[in-house]
């Protein structure tokens, strides 16, 4: 049967409208953001959910919150669905991080981690959920790098070439996570 997922990234936060790169900052949603989250939560009011889980960075958990607090879906946050700590660089512009994205395939950002990090703490998540949750479909709220990682291992998508990409936020997508993940993938 399998995992049905669905994922999406936190809408536009304050930072994103300044052109700053939160990384493991909390973050928080804008006003168009946040009348997004409302929005994402009508969505999916018959979608049929058994679970939610999201980054525990607060601009994911505000989303979630937003989206489906009056609703009775259990919520899970989980720390493996965070973005990418980008170390001393957290709130720098998103034209750096953008820029130096080739040097940290495998290399930390200083004081942070790379992005293959991302990759490895997502995989293991999706170890945890092709466990426990299947034969469901949930809703992941995170970050663009855990999109990347989900292309990346569930697509078989290239991850630089994922990486290279721009990722719009208001764009969710549907992922089919097998049973016995990922020793059914091999």
């Amino acid at each position: 049967m399998g995992v049905d997922i669905i994922y999406g990234t936190h809408p536009i936060t304050t930072d994103d409208e300044a052109g700053l790169a939160t990384g493991w900052l909390p973050g928080e949603l804008s006003a168009y953001g946040r009348r997004c989250a409302r929005e994402l939560g009508e969505r999916h009011r018959g979608n049929r959910l058994s679970a939610i889980f999201c980054s525990d960075l607060f601009r994911a958990v505000e989303t979630v919150q937003l989206a489906f607090g009056a609703y009775r879906i259990p919520i899970h946050r989980d720390t493996r669905l965070r973005e990418c700590d980008f170390g001393d660089l957290n709130g720098a512009p998103l034209t750096e991080i953008a820029a130096r994205r080739p040097r940290h395939l495998d290399k930390p950002f200083p004081n942070g981690q790379s992005f293959r990090q991302v990759v490895d703490q997502t995989a293991g998540f999706l170890v945890d959920l092709a466990a426990a949750w299947d034969g469901h479909r949930v809703l992941l709220v995170a970050h663009p790098t855990t999109g990347w990682a989900l292309e990346h291992l569930l697509n078989g998508q290239v991850l630089t070439e994922v990486m290279a990409t721009e990722t719009d936020w208001r764009q969710e997508r549907s992922y089919a996570l097998p049973s016995g993940w990922p020793d059914a993938a091999a």
